[in-house]
């Protein structure tokens, strides 16, 4: 099932998966609990949270419109590879779409994501960057409308 959640409910993924068990503190994001932020979950059927991302309005430098930024998305490791951040991130594209009538979306996509954005439409923008202490990204973008 998939949903709206709150910031602090994206934190025990965060910190499992993209911040390799740093505290729950440290995994917050600034602009988390901005009112034009949102939080996406996949939920199991036990209700635990295996997927989450979030968007925060904030436009891309040189692109006209209004952009948002898909950050902190991440999956369980027992729950990779069986389509639920497809599902998840579709979900997202939809509501910015047809919802929040944004333009377009984008990232600071790690490397080991780069095949999974551009299955989705992201294009690359960027030569690759180190963000220290997390690895090599690139910016990815997705137009909207």
């Amino acid at each position: 099932m998939i949903r709206f959640i709150n910031a602090q409910e994206t934190l025990p993924l965060r910190s499992a998966v993209l911040r390799v068990g740093a505290p729950l503190s440290d995994c917050h994001f600034q602009g988390d609990n901005l009112e034009t932020t949102f939080h996406m979950g996949y939920l199991s059927g036990d209700g635990d949270t295996v997927c989450i991302l979030t968007c925060q309005l904030e436009a891309l430098e040189g692109h006209p419109g209004t952009g948002y930024r898909l950050r902190g998305m991440a999956t369980h490791p027992d729950w990779r590879g069986k389509g639920i951040g497809t599902e998840l991130l579709n979900a997202a594209i939809n509501h910015l779409a047809t919802g929040l009538m944004a333009d377009y979306l984008w990232c600071n996509a790690r490397r080991v994501a780069y095949d999974f954005y551009r299955q989705l439409g992201f294009t690359t923008l960027s030569a690759e960057f180190e963000i220290p202490g997390i690895g090599p990204h690139s910016v990815m973008h997705l137009a909207l409308n």
